[in-house]
């Protein structure tokens, strides 16, 4: 009898608790000694080990108090929780006066008793030091994208974070449907929300119309989020999930609203077919199917925490090995007016965790990493230990007042921030205070020697679930590795400085305007305060990290700077530089000679790369044959500083729901519903 039947049994009432336990300390060791599924609210945990529902180490300060309602959890000493952090719900202000509220602050803040002394030790709710924790509770953000009022990227939207900038506005009088504020009410709100590209998604214009908006822009945010990982390509197939099945990425997307939907029914009973379908399946489902994924896919609503809810889910099932990484996301868009509100906000973000020792063998670049998660209402999760309520909540619109009341894209719009804020070592202040961004020093352990910044992020709103993430940046423990051996060398047994170079899109103008970005991207590097990528970087980033789409261009570089000016000549002219290649794929013909599902063309691509035939390597992928760059790598693969090449660019084209009273019902009466 394996454990799914003993399970099974015992749900049933076929078996009690005390036999099934008994059965499964029989069998195969499990990751817990007796399965949540197998314990009452108030029954202990038979092991030692302090552990979360879903397995996530967490630190004491994100426990119950009551250790009846949650086993094996150690409380924190009196002289560290503030009962009051959480006050009761009818404590809460009244929605319309505090709508929601997320907090950003540092870690050693929130984790200082009363006297000012920071805590130490795991007993008392601290986080022990940076070199105490193994590197396998943790989870690394190895890809992050979003779009935020006023900022279609994260760079714009750190600037405005930087400055202070009030990005409020009037609604929006270029956006179809109904407006969605009245009088002097202003809002928060994201630009061209209309708008998508059909042509890259694979999406018949007719049906563009019918998607939510939502579902459409977090479908191009998840894209960018995961070519920030550099996952968007072959190395999609390398995470495998418990069955050794590819493409094991997960997918958990925050949202709450269906505006589209009602503008949909509205158009309905004036008599317009088809209209959109309700749901949000479809948030992770349109994914999902677009790139072949086998990990779980989950839409989540918890209101306004629904985004690090889905974090906190997603750490779940990358720790029980449901999946090799997770795609997190949050959306909220203001398109109805029954939802119209004085700063109300907009915001669609997603990121990419990854566990952070197989981020690290794997040689992802870490944005920052996610120490510990928790979700419940205010009643069931204290405060961090030591925490005053004052500290905690009278930052709660350090970013609020940039994006809005944002709904469900509030927690990765927080979140962000608080990557941000560790990425370049500011600490911002709360809004309003008229403050200057603040130098964040790292904190020292006991012998003195710096450890990672870490700050805990958290949303909340009356009568819904708090969640909450503690995030830290990432100090390589490790030197950065010396330079690699050239990969090949002329006749004469010298090294030889070249590199293939591929680029690929969906059709030559999508190529062409991804040749543009790029070429702008690494002058902007020549000539900006930042580091020159190395040329093995750039081109590496762009093999293994880009999907191979059907309109491709390809050539041998031997400097960056050649490489923009072959990128930006064709760009400009639309003509290949010299020694380039490119093809399109869209009309058939792709590896007209079937070489791809032959098992010896492995072998020879592989002889290929090792000999430096590069010119009959490229024209091999020009025609269709795939030609998995990341296993060529071999060693070099895990090796240098990544690079991360600009997001691709999205042609995008407005659609909206045709809102005319003519009726278009089809023949029979019978009505057409988007699923």
């Amino acid at each position: 009898m394996d454990d799914r039947e003993i399970l099974t049994r015992f749900k049933t009432g076929t078996l009690d608790r005390a036999q099934a336990a008994r059965l499964l300390s029989r069998g195969a060791p499990t990751a817990l000694s007796e399965p949540d599924a197998l314990r009452t609210p108030d029954a202990p945990r038979t092991s030692d080990a302090p552990r979360t529902p879903d397995g996530l180490g967490m630190p004491d300060a994100f426990r119950t108090p009551d250790a009846s309602r949650a086993p094996e959890v150690r409380r924190t000493p009196d002289s560290l929780r503030t009962p009051d952090a959480f006050p009761a719900q009818d404590a809460f202000p009244a929605q319309d006066a505090f709508p929601a509220q997320h907090a950003v602050v540092p870690a050693a803040d929130a984790l200082r008793t009363p006297g000012g002394t920071a805590a130490s030790g795991p007993e008392n709710g601290a986080y022990p030091a940076r070199t105490a924790r193994p590197v396998g509770d943790r989870y690394a953000v190895i890809g992050l994208a979003g779009r935020y009022p006023q900022a279609p990227d994260l760079d714009a939207y750190w600037e405005n974070l930087r400055a202070g900038r009030d990005t409020s506005s009037p609604a929006p009088s270029g956006r179809p449907g109904p407006p969605v504020l009245d009088g002097p009410a202003r809002g928060h709100f994201l630009d061209g929300v209309d708008g998508f590209d059909t042509e890259f998604f694979d999406v018949a214009p007719e049906d563009a119309a019918l998607i939510d908006p939502q579902e459409r822009l977090f479908l191009e945010v998840a894209w960018e989020a995961l070519e920030d990982a550099g996952y968007a390509g072959c190395r999609l197939d390398a995470l495998t999930g418990p069955h050794g099945q590819p493409r094991a990425l997960g997918v958990f997307v925050g949202a709450t609203t269906f505006d589209y939907a009602l503008l949909g029914a509205e158009a309905w009973a004036r008599g317009r077919r088809p209209v959109p379908g309700t749901g949000h399946y479809g948030l992770t489902r349109r994914l999902v199917r677009l790139l072949g994924l086998t990990g779980p896919a989950q839409a989540v609503d918890t209101a306004e925490s629904s985004a690090l809810t889905a974090l906190h889910l997603a750490a779940g099932a990358l720790r029980r090995g449901e999946c090799a990484a997770a795609l997190v996301g949050g959306v909220e868009l203001l398109l109805h007016p029954s939802r119209g509100r004085d700063l109300a906000g907009e915001g669609v973000g997603a990121l990419v965790v990854k566990p952070l020792e197989a981020a690290l063998a794997d040689g992802d670049q870490v944005h920052a990493v996610v120490r510990a998660t928790a979700t419940g209402f205010p009643g069931a999760l204290p405060g961090p230990a030591g925490s005053p309520p004052a500290v905690l909540y009278e930052t709660r619109r350090t970013t609020t007042a940039r994006i809005g009341d944002a709904g469900a894209a509030t927690g990765l719009a927080a979140l962000t921030a608080a990557v941000l804020q560790l990425r370049h070592g500011l600490l911002l202040p709360p809004h309003g205070s008229g403050e200057a961004p603040a130098p964040w020093p790292r904190p020292r352990d006991d012998r003195g020697q710096e450890v990672a910044r870490a700050a805990v992020v958290e949303v909340s709103a009356p009568g819904c679930p708090t969640s909450r993430a503690v995030v830290e940046e990432h100090l390589p423990a490790r030197p950065a590795p010396p330079s690699l051996p050239a990969r090949w060398t002329d006749a004469q047994g010298e090294p030889v400085v070249l590199e293939p170079v591929v680029l690929s899109a969906t059709t030559p103008a999508h190529l062409r305007a991804d040749a543009a970005r790029l070429a702008d991207r690494l002058d902007e590097a020549a000539t900006g305060p930042a580091v020159e990528p190395a040329l093995a970087a750039v081109a590496r980033a762009l093999r293994v990290g880009r999907a191979a789409l059907p309109c491709r261009l390809a050539f041998v570089a031997d400097d960056v700077p050649g490489l923009a000016r072959a990128l930006r000549g064709f760009a400009e002219t639309g003509t290949p530089p010299a020694g380039a290649h490119h093809a399109d794929l869209r009309g058939g013909g792709a590896d007209p000679l079937g070489l791809g599902a032959v098992p010896e063309t492995r072998a020879y691509v592989a002889a290929l790369w090792r000999g430096g035939r590069l010119d009959q390597l490229l024209r091999l992928w020009l025609s269709g044959v795939d030609v998995d760059w990341a296993a060529l790598e071999d060693g070099h693969r895990a090796q240098g500083t990544p690079w991360t090449p600009p997001p691709s660019v999205f042609l995008r084209r407005p659609f909206w729901l045709d809102v005319s009273t003519t009726p278009a019902a089809p023949a029979g009466g019978r009505t057409e519903r988007q699923t």
